[in-house]
């Protein structure tokens, strides 16, 4: 695979990277087998993986720590995140000094390793200040613990903010976003991705099958898989809903224009994710040996402008079907009392 610049950082990496996600008790609970998918990707060029604390509960980043073990390590740049609920306890989540400096020696543990080359903010937490998550991970990179500072699922103003910070307050700066970004789900067009050219952000998008709605399975008149994301994310899968229903009609168009142009349907996906200039790398989380071949030669494909229009007509530029798929709402969106003044006693 041609490698590709990862922002500024000097670091070059595959235009696909495995994501890991798939790889445990939310996916493929057989370890061994993981771990032969995860090398199969390192001999077809990916170079870089992509995990989260949270995935399995931990159980993702031991099979990848596994995986590479026994000198592959320097072979790959190696990304985690934070911020998701790891117990019941309410320290053990969230972006806060106190848990980023225990729970980095965690991941650090089941990935068997010394550093982590990206260390990510799976997504914002509103009530603690970016500032005091910047401070900490910038002491992280300074002790050689993780190499640069990423962003998931951050809004344009969140990734904005995160660079004036550094700017102003000395920090380490965020080199990456980690953004949804789909043929279905198309929202960071707006200004997710205008923004992270601007600064020289890397980009690396998730879920660019949509979360399976893409790799052919989902179709009319097909009953429709039951998996353990559409059991854990209802609002993307439920054809109760109105805009998962345009979904599927947005797939039935897409899958014909694939047929006449000669690709499978994961192939246009991924081809089409990979077509945007600010993007670095697509993340492809294969849960077995047939998904990862499926997906290896996307890297290949280069689509023609007539179907690049006509995928424009089918979702216009900057159209996210389904909310759901954005993947974060902020609290002014779901918590009333943010927009609601409400007047104790008389006024």
């Amino acid at each position: 695979m041609t490698l590709r610049a990862f922002g500024r950082t000097g670091v070059r990496v595959s235009p696909l990277t495995l994501g890991a996600m798939m790889f445990g008790a939310w996916g493929n609970p057989d370890h061994d087998d993981s771990i032969r998918i995860i090398h199969r990707a390192l001999d077809a060029g990916i170079n870089i993986i992509d995990t989260a604390d949270m995935y399995s509960r931990g159980e993702s980043e031991e099979i990848v720590g596994k995986a590479l073990a026994g000198g592959l390590r320097d072979e790959v740049v190696l990304a985690t995140k934070f911020h998701a609920p790891m117990d019941d306890n309410l320290n053990h989540r969230g972006n806060s000094r106190r848990w980023i400096i225990r729970e980095v020696e965690n991941s650090l543990l089941r990935l068997r390793t010394d550093w982590i080359d990206l260390y990510q903010v799976h997504r914002p937490e509103p009530g603690t200040d970016f500032d005091d998550t910047l401070g900490a991970l910038s002491d992280l990179v300074h002790q050689g613990k993780i190499r640069y500072i990423g962003t998931s699922t951050f809004e344009p103003s969140a990734i904005v903010e995160g660079q004036w910070i550094a700017q102003r307050r000395g920090r380490e700066r965020v080199v990456s976003e980690q953004p949804p970004y789909s043929l279905l789900a198309r929202g960071i067009e707006r200004e997710v991705l205008p923004v992270a050219q601007r600064y020289g952000l890397a980009v690396i998008p998730w879920s660019p099958l949509a979360g399976g709605w893409l790799t052919g399975r989902y179709r009319k008149g097909v009953e429709l898989p039951v998996s353990g994301r559409s059991q854990r994310t209802p609002g993307r899968f439920d054809l109760t809903l109105p805009a998962n229903v345009a979904k599927l009609e947005a797939v039935e168009q897409l899958a014909l224009l694939a047929e006449e142009a000669g690709l499978s349907l994961v192939h246009l996906a991924i081809a089409f994710v990979l077509e945007h200039p600010a993007v670095t790398s697509a993340i492809i989380g294969p849960r077995t040996m047939e998904q990862l071949e499926s997906q290896l030669d996307a890297a290949k494909v280069t689509l023609s402008p007539d179907v690049l229009d006509r995928i424009d007509e089918i979702v216009p530029p900057g159209t996210t079907i389904n909310t759901a798929d954005g993947g974060y709402e902020p609290p002014s969106l779901t918590d009333p009392a943010y927009r609601r003044r409400t007047t104790v006693g008389p006024e």
